[in-house]
């Protein structure tokens, strides 16, 4: 698996960026790129944050979790982008067929428990207001009520 440090190393190369250009760049103090590349220091959440963004890649990518380097609201944006009207255009996003229930004689698994739980939706109605208020997230319900009111 690829780490930050050796992400970072590569992503700083691509752009023939020195460490201390790329410290001045993200606003950061001279000798933090050497130690993150390093492995010294491990860039905080806020720093990784503003480096994907300087580099232009997802988060997943700079951790080493992911080797695709898109961003997720790119793929939001082309999910969910109006249909072409041509013949030959396919659907961007088409949503799997949900599978039929299957009874289980009224006995729940203990996932379905989780999910029925008021903490679980609490946690869950709270991570996606969360994500919401973010720039992106703005942008996207932007985005959206733009696309309902032009329907109408």
């Amino acid at each position: 698996m690829v780490t930050i440090a050796q992400r970072l190393c590569e992503l700083r190369t691509e752009k023939n960026l020195s460490r201390p250009a790329l410290s001045e760049a993200l606003g950061l103090p001279r000798m933090t790129v050497e130690k993150f590349e390093t492995g010294r220091l491990t860039p905080s959440a806020e720093q990784q944050t503003k480096i994907a963004s300087f580099f232009g890649i997802c988060l997943p990518y700079l951790r080493g979790e992911s080797s695709d380097r898109t961003r997720m609201e790119d793929w939001v944006e082309t999910a969910y982008a109006e249909p072409d009207s041509s013949p030959a255009a396919a659907p961007l996003y088409r949503p799997a067929p949900r599978p039929a229930p299957v009874s289980d004689g009224g006995q729940g698994t203990m996932m379905d428990a989780l999910l029925k739980s008021d903490q679980f939706r609490g946690a869950m109605r709270q991570a996606a207001l969360e994500a919401l208020r973010t720039p992106e997230g703005q942008e996207i319900l932007a985005n959206l009520v733009r696309r309902e009111l032009a329907k109408r």
